[in-house]
């Protein structure tokens, strides 16, 4: 990593990023992604941007599936992003972990803040990751309570 990679990080980490999950299920394989970087970027159509690396298990599953669903976590969920952030194997993903009930959509991780349901909307290259807008289709409130944030590289409440 070079200097300005690595003075950029200590930067960013100084501020607070909202902590949301990505998911997709693409014909029953499902994945979820833990991020920082869901955006809002338009009410006219409503779109959001999350950004993907393009090593995570997630990119090419969401780019086939294009679809995904966004769960943003809340204050006590600390334990669920960080069973995301670790690239659990995809056959234990899912254990001990609760969605809420649905059809075919991504899945959504019970007890969020809120849901965001989208489609891609668009792709674009930045550096090692792809910046996907995504063209949300529903959202949704869910439980009241700070959102759990990202700061100085650990999940905290806000």
């Amino acid at each position: 990593m070079d200097r300005v990679a690595a003075d950029l990080r200590v930067v960013m980490r100084s501020f607070p990023a909202g902590v949301a999950i990505a998911t997709v299920d693409l014909e029953g394989e499902r994945l979820g992604l833990t991020l920082g970087s869901l955006v809002s970027l338009s009410l006219d159509p409503p779109l959001v941007g999350i950004s993907v690396s393009r090593s995570a298990a997630l990119h090419e599953l969401l780019r086939r599936a294009g679809a995904f669903g966004l769960s943003l976590l809340t204050e006590g969920q600390e334990g669920v992003a960080q069973h995301f952030a670790r690239g659990v194997p995809p056959i234990s993903l899912w254990a001990g972990i609760i969605t809420r009930a649905g059809g075919d959509q991504p899945p959504l991780l019970d007890g969020a803040l809120g849901w965001i349901e989208c489609r891609v909307w668009a792709e674009y290259p930045a550096g090692d990751h792809t910046f996907f807008v995504g063209e949300v289709t529903r959202a949704e409130s869910g439980r009241a309570g700070p959102p759990l944030v990202r700061l100085d590289g650990e999940f905290r409440s806000a």
